[in-house]
This record gives C-alpha cells, sequence and structure tokens, in this order.
C-alpha cells in the first residue's frame, strides 16, 4: 500500500495545486506525467509527480501550450531545477515591469499631491504601462517597435522591408516559442550546447526571414534591439532581455566559426 502521508490522491494533489481533476487527467493523457497506482489500481501522485505537475504548471503559466511544454519535457529541459530557473528569470522580468509600474503611479501621486494635474501624455503613459498585461499584443509591439525602426533605417532600407510579405501573427507565434526555448537552454548556462546551437540555427532563420541576408537590414535590427533595452520605458515590457540576446549570439558566433 502507498503511504498516505507521502502521496496524494488526484483530488488532494488538484487542491494544492489549484487547479481541477480533470486537469491532471489531461496532462496523464498527454503523457505530461504518469501517477502511480496502488494496489486498489487507484491514482497517487508523490514527490516526484508533484514536482514533475510544478514543471508543467510553471511553463503553462508561462504561455506554453500543452504541447510545447511535453516537448520541452522531454528534451534537457526536464529537470526541476532548469524548469524553476526559467520560472525564477520570468519572475525577474515581471517584477522589473511591476517596479516601473509602481514608479509611474507614486510619481502620479505625489503630482497630485503637490496640487498639479496630470496631462493626457501621463495619463496616456501611465494607463499604457499599469495596466497592460506583459503579454504584448501585436499592436503594443508596434507602438514601441516602430519609432525605433524610423531611427535605425534609412528610407531605402524601410522600403525593403515593407515590401516583403510576412504573416505576423505567425511569426509572432514563431519568437516567442523560440524565446522560450531560449530561455530553458540559458538556464542551463551553456551556449555551445546542441541544445543552444538549435536555438541559434532557429534565431538566425528567423532573422534572415526578415533580413533577407542583407547586411544593413541586420545592422539596424541589432539597432533596433540596443536602443529598446536602453529605454527604460520599454525595456521592462519586454519578455526577454539583453543577457539573452547575448547567450544566443554565443551560439550563433560558433555556429559561424564552425561552418554549421
Amino acid at each position: 500500500m502507498l503511504a498516505r502521508d507521502q502521496y496524494l490522491s488526484p483530488s488532494e494533489a488538484a487542491r494544492r495545486l489549484g487547479v481541477s481533476v480533470k486537469a491532471l487527467r489531461v496532462y496523464e493523457q498527454r503523457g505530461l506525467v504518469t501517477p502511480l497506482r496502488s494496489q486498489a489500481d487507484w491514482r497517487a501522485y508523490g514527490p516526484e509527480e508533484m514536482a514533475r505537475l510544478h514543471q508543467i504548471l510553471a511553463l503553462k503559466a508561462l504561455g506554453l501550450p500543452l504541447a510545447r511544454i511535453g516537448e520541452l519535457l522531454k528534451g534537457r529541459a526536464s529537470t526541476l531545477e532548469s524548469v524553476l530557473a526559467i520560472q525564477e528569470q520570468a519572475l525577474k522580468d515581471e517584477g522589473k515591469r511591476l517596479e516601473h509600474a509602481l514608479a509611474l503611479i507614486r510619481a502620479a501621486r505625489s503630482r497630485l499631491a503637490a496640487g498639479k494635474t496630470l496631462s493626457i501624455d501621463d495619463l496616456t503613459q501611465l494607463t499604457q504601462e499599469t495596466t497592460m498585461s506583459n503579454k504584448l499584443s501585436n499592436d503594443d509591439w508596434k507602438a514601441m517597435f516602430d519609432p525605433l525602426i524610423q531611427k535605425n533605417y534609412a528610407p531605402e532600407d524601410l522600403a525593403k522591408t515593407k515590401a516583403q510579405h510576412f504573416n505576423q501573427e505567425e511569426v509572432s507565434k514563431a519568437w516567442n516559442a523560440l524565446f522560450e526555448d531560449a530561455k530553458a537552454v540559458m538556464a542551463k548556462g551553456d551556449p555551445y550546447s546542441p541544445e543552444a546551437l538549435d536555438v541559434g540555427r532557429r534565431w538566425s532563420a528567423l532573422v534572415n526571414q526578415f533580413t533577407q541576408g542583407d547586411p544593413k537590414l541586420a545592422e539596424g535590427s541589432s539597432k533596433v534591439w540596443k536602443d529598446a533595452f536602453a529605454d527604460p520605458k520599454i525595456a521592462p515590457r519586454l519578455p526577454v532581455g539583453a543577457d539573452l540576446f547575448a547567450f544566443v549570439g554565443k551560439s550563433m558566433l560558433r555556429l559561424k566559426e564552425t561552418g554549421q
């Protein structure tokens, strides 16, 4: 028999994790977790199964679909430590965004307390940066990056980009998935691992989809992101940081050096 103080029934596991028993059954059907079985063939969740469920729920909270979570859990990101590292980085990024939002609110309250009023620009910024989710829409990306693109691209280069036709929704999905995979690989710390090099290849492919191999477009893209990371209004809202770009940059450089 399974010891009751070490193993939980589906209902108790679901209650402690804040999910439904039905959700646990879906994760089992998808092959994401395999509960233990008692002698009476009842499902039970021990420490290892609960750790696995934490990984699933942590990755799900980052916006990953179950199919992608399954792929990640089959790879090197399958340890609890690596998933916790991804979760830690995501919470740090969210913490930076919240600190920025709190600073704006405090500044606004100080102005009001001093008898001053808030301008339309003040209210617009306050609304955008304190009420919006950290999940950026295409309109959010456009509002943040269009001024930077105008700054860093010559008119003739902008004309080249506008002549290209993309399914923006599909491109955004591809980048978001790649960002999460890159975070998972970066948590392992080795930019030259096979997984990191694979991320580098996919990253290069998405960049080339935009630049079409044009070095001027590639240079402009690098400048746009550099400015974004340096902008105190934009950087806290970005789903990635300069550290991730530096990590992937090492992987891409290795690929270039070795001709892979």
